[in-house]
């Protein structure tokens, strides 16, 4: 039995808690809010709806499908690309057979990423942008 505690995100995300119990096997995609624990099966894309949503994808929990939330923990299997815009844990069971984009991640020792690791960061994305534009600026029409 879990804690009041262990059922919050790292965020601390309001709402409810969504569980996919371990002999569930769940095909199709699935949009959330709240906290959504996997410890079944999702053959399927997983979404956030909103901006303070945690994805746990718990030891023996599989994924096969993207996912794109904000705050996740994997120490399940994922099959398919992860996007966390705000924070992202592998624990040391986890295993991810696709690309990894974060902001901010925390790798435990034993995770297997099959796939790249690319940081994207709201902040770094405008300052992009803006360095573009500046040199399009600075760039004389013919």
């Amino acid at each position: 039995m879990r804690s009041r505690r262990e059922t919050m995100g790292a965020s601390g995300a309001s709402g409810s808690t969504t569980l996919i119990s371990s002999e569930t096997t769940i095909t199709g995609d699935i949009s959330f809010t709240g906290q959504l624990d996997v410890e079944g099966t999702v053959i399927g894309s997983i979404q956030a709806a909103s901006a303070d949503a945690t994805l746990r994808v718990v030891s023996g929990g599989r994924v096969a499908g993207e996912i794109k939330v904000p705050h996740a923990t994997v120490n399940g299997k994922v099959e398919g690309d992860v996007h966390s815009s705000e924070r992202l844990v592998l624990s040391e069971r986890a295993v991810v057979d696709g690309d990894v984009y974060y902001n901010l991640i925390e790798m435990s020792a034993g995770a297997k990423v099959n796939g790249g690791l690319r940081h994207s960061s709201n902040v770094a994305d405008d300052l992009a942008a803006k360095r573009e534009a500046k040199a399009a600026e600075a760039t004389p029409a013919n």
